[in-house]
């Protein structure tokens, strides 16, 4: 049997106790206790219109952006760290997935002929507790992430049950030697703060990377094209009427586009993938800025600004919407690597939020060249994924960290090493 085979650690119950008292969540806990959230904004949003509250939305609101926040950040944490190798990327690759579902979904539910109306709108916001109820029944029948079971927990023989349920009848025996090696390799090292994380100079690629993709990502103008999109539909002649069914296109296209970067990220690559929807995204972008600028003389340029709404959003959907997000899973170690997906969510949420706030102004004061800044960070978002970040396809968490360690200290891990006998430089007179 496997589990004769790989020793168990002295103390595993005793460290699977200190896991837990120390601060240490599941992930799988974490999200089931993440749909309290949903659960409780789902009630006040079903209610605020008979209790004529509009604090209740707002407050339903804020737990809705509670439970966005965690979930973004811990659902690709655990799938990331439940998958093989092979299929990491794929699997992660599933959370862009459903995002771009949830918006496709919010945009058909949202029309007046479903829940977009003034009588049922309560019930528009309310629906968010169907995904929650889901997750509250099918979650405790997933196993809890096997690297946390063994790294953090120092439980082997639950981390080999979690293995064969998800494995299914294959051999997991060089998986778990894997893992036992990864966690031979966190002996001595603490679960690092966000803080820490940014201090540590074996990890400034790693952080660098987090920091400038995960701002590209947020900064590259994909949101403010989602905001942009009902103007543009309507100087290409697009009838008002129509419009919210013309704006289900634009969430279908990413959805589209995220469901085949799942398919073939596993073939080419997170850097082809990254580096190809950047340089779409730049492309495209720069013909809107265009038809936007000669609109008023050339009758067809609506048409072409429409155009590349899609396009961009295909673009976007290639590349930064799906593998941005497997950054913080891949380039860190187990110990750092909440702390990882902690800064990535602040980094994401509060990049959002101040596009949100100042786009209407840029659209003010740059008028037609509005999309020039974002032009300009996917640029930036292209050469820096070429010339630094290095691609983690087929690798094992060791092999990734190994190959970043000799990237951060290249003097240390470069400096050639004597191995022959001892050179005595003095002599005896």
């Amino acid at each position: 049997m496997v589990s004769d085979r790989v020793s168990i650690p002295s103390g595993g119950p005793l460290r699977s106790t200190a896991c837990r008292t120390h601060g240490h969540q599941a992930r799988k806990k974490s999200l089931l206790v993440n749909n309290s959230f949903v659960v409780a904004a789902a009630i006040m949003f079903g209610f605020s219109r008979k209790a004529r509250s509009c604090e209740m939305i707002m407050l339903g609101r804020l737990l809705m952006g509670v439970n966005a926040g965690v979930s973004m950040n811990i659902q690709p944490m655990y799938l990331g760290e439940s998958a093989p190798k092979e299929l990491r990327g794929a699997v992660a690759m599933t959370s862009a997935i459903f995002t771009a579902l949830g918006i496709v979904t919010g945009q058909v539910v949202g029309l007046s002929e479903f829940l977009g109306s003034r009588q049922v709108w309560p019930w528009l916001l309310a629906s968010c507790l169907v995904p929650g109820v889901l997750q509250l029944t099918t979650l405790p029948l997933l196993p809890e992430s096997p690297r946390y079971l063994l790294i953090d927990c120092g439980d082997t023989d639950a981390c080999l049950a979690a293995m064969k349920r998800l494995r299914g009848t294959g051999d997991v025996t060089g998986e778990l030697e894997e893992l036992e090696k990864e966690r031979a390799a966190c002996q001595g090292h603490h679960a690092q703060s966000p803080w820490e994380l940014l201090q540590n100079p074996t990890l400034r690629r790693q952080v660098t990377s987090l920091v400038v993709l995960g701002s590209a990502m947020e900064l590259c103008g994909n949101d403010s094209v989602y905001a942009y999109a009902s103007s543009v539909f309507r100087e290409a002649g697009v009838p008002e009427e129509k419009i919210q069914y013309t704006i289900i296109g634009t969430g279908s296209c990413e959805l589209l586009t995220a469901f085949i970067s799942c398919v073939v990220i596993e073939r080419v690559g997170r850097r082809v993938l990254l580096m190809t929807g950047y340089c779409l995204m730049t492309c495209w972008g720069s013909i809107f800025t265009a038809a936007l600028c000669l609109q008023s003389f050339f009758p067809w340029m609506p048409y072409l600004a429409m155009s590349c709404i899609f396009a961009f959003i295909l673009s976007f959907g290639i590349g930064p919407a799906g593998v941005t997000g497997i950054l913080a899973t891949e380039l860190f170690d187990q110990k750092a690597r909440p702390a990882a997906y902690t800064i990535c969510g602040v980094l994401m949420w509060t990049m959002l939020f101040l596009i949100g706030l100042v786009f209407p102004f840029i659209m003010e004061g740059l008028s037609h060249l509005v999309y020039v800044p974002f032009v300009c960070v996917c640029i930036c978002g292209a050469i820096y994924t070429g010339l630094f970040l290095p691609e983690t396809k087929g690798k094992t968490f060791l092999e990734i960290s190994k190959e970043l360690q000799r990237l951060n200290l290249p003097r240390q891990t470069g400096r050639p090493r004597w191995t022959g006998p001892e050179v005595i430089q003095s002599t005896k007179v």
